[in-house]
This record gives C-alpha cells, structure tokens and sequence, in this order.
C-alpha cells in the first residue's frame, strides 16, 4: 500500500510540475546538438528530489536526513541551472556541499585518510555529472537507472543487505512515472539537469554505502555502460581538440540515435540491457574472479564502443580540427 501510494503522488506531482513548468516556460528548445526536434518541457526529473522528500518523510532517520539535505543542495541549483543557467564554478560548489552530506552519512570521513577523501570527491561528483551528460535521449535515464537499481535491489535481498530496501524502492518508483512521460517517441517531458543529477546522487550515494559494506571497489561495475562512453568519449574529443565543456553529438549513444537514426526507444532499451547483464555478471562472480569480469567486460564494451567510428559521418568542421598541427 505504501508503495502505490507513493506511485500515485509522484504522478501527481509530476503533472502539477507540467503546469508550473508550462507557465513560467521552463522548456527545452531544439538546437544543432540536440537529438530531439520538438520543444519540449524541462526538469520533469524533479520527481527524484520529491520521492527523496517522501522517503525521509516516510522513514525518517538521521540517515535520511542528511541525504535529504545533500539531495536538496544537489537538486536546487541543478533546478535553477535549468531555468537559468548557472556557472560551473558555482555548480561545483555546490556538488561539494552534496557530496560532502553523504560523506558523512556514511562515515567516511571518519574511515580513510584524506587522500582518499580528495579522491572520492572527484570520482564520485565525475559520477554524477557523466550520469548528466548521458541524459540526451528518451528513456535512457530512468530505464538504465531502473537496471541499476533492479540489479542493486537483488545484491541486497539475495547476496548482501547494505542499505533499507525502501531506499532502493522509492527511486525506482520515481524511474517508472518519469518514464511514462519521457519514454516516448515524442516525450512530454525531460529530465532536464535537476533529473539526471538527482538520480544520480542518489545512485552514488548507495554505491557508496554498497563499498563501504563490502570493503571492495568492484561495485562501480553497476556503471559500467556510462563510464565506458564517457571516458572514450572524453578521450576521442581531446583527440578533435574540442572544449570539454561545450555540447556535443559524439556519445556512442547520440551516434546511434542521430546518425543511424535507430529509435531512442530502442537505444535506451539496448544501454539498459547490457549494463544489466553487466551488473549481474559480476554479482554472478563475486567475490571470486570479480575484477576479471570487470576487465573482460570494460574491455568488450571499449571494442563495441570503437565501432562508433565506423558509423559516423564527420562532419568537416571535426576533421578540419583534428587534422591541424
């Protein structure tokens, strides 16, 4: 009972957000880089930070409430950012405070040199902004986020409690009502920043009580599929000498839908499947041949990833750049 009646208000939550959004405009308009042609609304992702709501309302705990409050952090300028826009120096500032909540939930500061401090703020708030970046077409980011969290859901009920399984259940709720809207060939709405960010902060910080549990690193496996396209996807753009922080269409995904114009649909539904088989693969093999798993399967996603070049059409403009001395 308690789950349908989260269901129902994160459904009425989003459609009351449709017409905020729709009156003050918060829309997301077509451009040269985009893989969508419509205008369409913006933020419907801020669902994510009201189920965080529900659930620290539901199971209130000091727990909860310190992910509340870096959910709110991380989400209120991430919402602002997509009214707005806000700057990168500030936007980092503010991921700092986030992470900085979940830190301390989870005792890290408490458990490991600062080193490993530093460390952690930069892998994990990397985490969260590729989670962003790989937001770029219909249904990605609530089906691989529903991948994540099945694979997760079954790591605690089968092999290793590490985290309340309402944790698990509350964004998963959120993934399908997001997804009624946005899994479409026409999508009612997008995430928008506040979406992607959020449900990532939320996915990271269960990895992250996930490793501390287990006292292994191996979990970060679970993102597999996004952490390949974006590391080789950063790479192939220092190689065209692009700005890292400027838009772009060179994601093995954004090649997919919008050069071989295969379905978002189905593009999602593929990034979601292998990211699955790749989360069960190495539960099947932990902890015996864990990290093996990982490497034959980071290096079989680079191999399917390096096809991607035999798909584009380069445009002159990248060609011209890459071949300047």
């Amino acid at each position: 009972m308690e789950y349908l009646s989260i269901f129902i208000l994160l459904l009425a939550a989003e459609l009351l957000y449709f017409r905020f959004a729709k009156h003050y405009k918060i829309i997301d308009k077509p451009n040269e880089r985009s893989s969508h042609s419509h205008v369409t609304l913006r933020g419907g992702g801020i669902i994510f930070w009201i189920a965080a709501l529900l659930y620290t309302a539901f199971h209130p705990s000091v727990i909860s409430i310190w992910f509340l409050a870096g959910m709110t952090i991380i989400s209120g300028v991430s919402f602002w950012d997509d009214v707005k826009g806000v700057n990168q120096k500030t936007r980092l500032v503010f991921h700092l405070f986030a992470m900085t909540c979940v830190f301390y939930l989870t005792g890290v500061f408490g458990m490991f040199p600062w080193w490993a401090i530093v460390l952690g703020y930069i892998v994990f708030i990397g985490i969260v902004n590729a989670y962003n970046f790989m937001d770029g077409i219909n249904g990605i980011t609530g089906l691989y986020t529903l991948a994540v969290l099945l694979a997760m859901l079954y790591l605690n009920e089968r092999v290793i409690r590490f985290v309340s399984v309402e944790f698990l259940i509350y964004p998963m709720i959120a993934s399908i009502v997001f997804l009624f809207f946005n899994f479409r060939t026409k999508a009612r709405c997008f995430a928008g920043d506040v979406g992607s960010v959020s449900v990532a902060f939320w996915v990271v910080t269960m990895l992250l009580l996930l490793m501390i549990k287990t006292h292994n690193l191996i979990w970060i496996g679970f993102l597999l599929v996004y952490g390949v396209d974006t590391v080789c996807t950063i790479f192939h753009r220092i190689y065209l000498r692009q700005n890292l922080m400027e838009a772009h269409r060179l994601h093995f995904f954004q090649v997919l839908a919008n050069e071989q114009q295969i379905p978002h649909q189905v593009v999602s539904l593929i990034y979601a499947g292998v990211q699955l088989v790749c989360c069960f693969s190495i539960i099947y093999f932990y902890p015996r041949i864990g990290w093996w798993i990982f490497a034959i399967l980071a290096v079989i996603l680079t191999g399917i990833y390096c096809l991607k070049f035999r798909l584009m059409k380069y445009p002159k403009e990248l060609t011209d750049n890459a071949n300047v001395q």
